[in-house]
């Protein structure tokens, strides 16, 4: 048995004051007496994330894999979904299988399946995504890329030909269907959330405006309570304002994503996000054009900045557990209760994460 030591937990989405116990990787007990300091939380889930301390999930091999994991531990992430950006086709079918090997062998933060960011997005939103390998929705390709990894999210712009009927396929599947890179205007937003797209890709990054008479999927997304939202609090890619509007008006449906690559944690200098040249100076990530190109953001940072505008703690930290866990519709990650895994984060005072369980296992 191991007793976290903590002053308090976030059980259910509850702050429960009192130490918690962990025995054979579960949690066995909560709210004990004489309790110690620090908030435990349930571990963190990262929905976007293109790569980690050094290594690029398009590129990586299991080795590379198991070290961005030990990053991602120490960051407070226990589960996340390698993020795979439009490419050539063989990389892509290359990354999926490395990913599968890395699933089967069911070791460090849990691999929840890829998140396809492409290639069936608007080149008129291309963000940092290479136009040349955009494409039409297909279901014959689709159908490749699903035989070859466990895929467990799609990015997609549902005013392309052809997406909403993979939009229905892909649910039929079991695939989470996200909108982004999109030019969509409101009605195609309908369209594609009315044929069971459920959440949204980087809000507001990448997507056609909205305007007072004319919202586009942003507005929709945000005006649909069937509808979840993902969001990078990096103060680069959103103005505290303009999270704070989010927030408020899809309370209880907006995630927190990292969209971090290979120089998360690794300082400035000059990386690759697939095949994709970017520049790292400070939070900023940019092709040599200027274009965003996802970002250095951590978890646990990501958590800090929503409670520095004014997000009470337990929300944001529902914003990276909880909420991400649904949108992946895992009920066994993102919450801390009696018999649940015993995936745990304790934070300081400061928000600064100072111990991880992962499967039950203490983190170096």
């Amino acid at each position: 048995m191991t007793r976290l030591g903590v002053g308090a937990a976030v059980v259910s989405w509850q702050l429960v004051p009192g130490d918690v116990d962990v025995t054979d990787g579960v949690i066995t007990d909560v709210g004990l007496s004489r309790a110690g300091t620090g908030l435990a939380v349930p571990g963190f889930v990262d929905l976007q994330i293109n790569g980690f301390g050094g290594v690029d999930f398009l590129a990586a091999d299991p080795a590379g894999y198991a070290a961005a994991g030990e990053q991602l531990l120490r960051t407070g992430v226990t589960a996340y979904q390698p993020t795979l950006i439009t490419s050539p086709l063989a990389d892509t079918q290359r990354a999926l299988a490395v990913m599968r090997d890395v699933i089967a062998t069911d070791v460090g933060p849990r691999v929840l399946g890829a998140h396809l960011e492409g290639p069936f997005l608007s080149p008129i939103r291309p963000g940092t995504h290479p136009v040349e390998h955009m494409r039409d929705p297909d279901p014959a390709l689709m159908a490749r890329l699903l035989d070859g990894g466990l895929v467990s999210q799609v990015t997609l712009a549902p005013e392309r030909p052809g997406a909403l009927e993979l939009i229905k396929q892909l649910v039929r599947d079991g695939v989470v269907v996200a909108c982004g890179h999109t030019d969509a205007d409101a009605g195609q937003a309908h369209a594609a959330f009315d044929a069971g797209a459920s959440t949204v890709t980087h809000l507001f990054n990448a997507m056609r405006g909205w305007s007072p008479r004319h919202p586009a999927l942003m507005g929709v997304a945000l005006a649909r309570p069937d509808v979840s939202v993902q969001m990078i609090v990096d103060g680069v890619h959103l103005a505290a304002e303009t999270v704070l509007v989010a927030w408020r008006a899809a309370a209880g449906r907006a995630a927190l994503v990292t969209d971090a690559m290979a120089a998360a944690m690794q300082g400035d200098g000059r990386y690759r996000l697939g095949r994709v040249e970017v520049a790292v100076r400070g939070p900023e990530v940019r092709r040599p054009d200027g274009t965003l190109a996802g970002s250095v953001l951590t978890m646990d940072a990501a958590v800090r900045n929503l409670v520095a505008i004014g997000v009470p703690v337990i929300d944001a930290v529902a914003a990276a557990t909880s909420i991400p866990a649904g949108i992946a519709r895992r009920a066994d990650i993102g919450v801390l209760r009696i018999g649940g895994l015993a995936d745990v984060v304790v934070l300081d005072d400061e928000l600064q994460v100072r111990r991880v369980l992962c499967r039950g296992q203490e983190c170096a």
